[in-house]
């Protein structure tokens, strides 16, 4: 090797091989003439930023300038892109050039190689405190939970588990305006977590701490027309913020039962509203999806 080749191996140690021991290297072969590179660059800067805390850092080798390194991968066209870990290559990204799609890839590269930064020690720190405070709101103990999860907020502010229990502790607790307030704009990303789209799905179906609703009027459709679905719709509907789930769920399925197609489906979209606001995997949520099932299949 000549004295710049050697020098190009060294700074090559030195910069990638060596924080690649305990961190994941997003290494990206560019140069200066590359269209494609430099559109690509902002979305690799952005990701490696967002996954900073993770144990992800990003390194750009130029191939003009380091055509030794760039030989050494047998760099065919640029843009190219590795995941280094432990000095070896362990995945090829250039197929990602979404931030989603990055997102999605260095997800599971990450937790295939047990690769741990601060957001995964946060994590696991976090982690027992977030069962104790959904165990809280199991149990009716709605301020208890409301508290923890606001101090949880506050050490993890954009953790969507903590954001979903936190709002759905102020909905149980009267506090409705100030959830919709904190999940309302949210990342695209975190609103699409099911732990907020189960506070978002709690403040469509029910306004919990609000005066009951009469629902004599309805009833009273209902019962001179039990084809009067608009009437049944808005009783289940008041029956959701009268905290009164099961007949809520039962005259919604009668609705669906009678005329599923009614109001372009209306009845079975607040249905299944109803089954996300109490969580897809409660028990009783269970149970009123096989109901759903036997009206529609049956």
């Amino acid at each position: 090797m000549s004295e710049a080749e050697k020098e190009a191996v060294q700074r090559f140690e030195q910069e990638i091989v060596q924080p690649s021991m305990d961190k994941l290297v997003v290494l990206q072969f560019t140069a200066e003439w590359c269209g494609p590179c430099k559109q690509l660059s902002p979305i690799l800067e952005q990701v490696a930023a967002d996954y900073a805390d993770k144990g992800v850092i990003l390194k750009k080798i130029d191939v003009d300038s380091e055509k030794t390194i760039a030989a050494a991968f047998r760099i065919q066209s640029v843009p190219t892109i590795y995941a280094m870990y432990q000095g070896q290559p362990v995945a090829d990204l250039t197929q990602y050039r979404t931030p989603g799609a990055l997102s999605q890839a260095l997800d599971q590269i990450l937790k295939q190689a047990n690769i741990s930064g601060e957001a995964q020690s946060r994590e696991e720190q976090i982690a027992p405190l977030i069962e104790q405070g959904l165990a809280l709101l199991d149990a009716g103990d709605h301020d208890q939970a409301l508290a923890l999860f606001g101090q949880l907020h506050e050490v993890d502010p954009d953790n969507p588990k903590i954001l979903g229990a936190l709002a759905r502790a102020m909905i149980l607790g009267g506090h409705s305006q100030e959830a919709r307030q904190l999940i309302e704009g949210l990342d695209e990303k975190i609103a699409s977590d099911p732990a907020v789209a189960q506070a978002r799905a709690m403040l469509d179906v029910a306004a919990v701490g609000e005066e009951a609703v009469d629902t004599s009027a309805y009833e009273a459709r209902i019962a001179a027309n039990a084809d009067d679905h608009e009437a049944r719709f808005e009783l289940a509907k008041a029956l959701m913020a009268n905290g009164n789930r099961d007949g809520a769920a039962d005259h919604l399925l009668e609705i669906v039962q009678r005329d599923a197609a009614w109001n372009d489906g209306a009845a079975k979209t607040k249905f299944l509203s109803l089954l996300e606001a109490a969580g897809l995997e409660d028990p009783w949520s269970s149970a009123q999806r096989r109901r759903l099932s036997a009206v529609l299949f049956t």
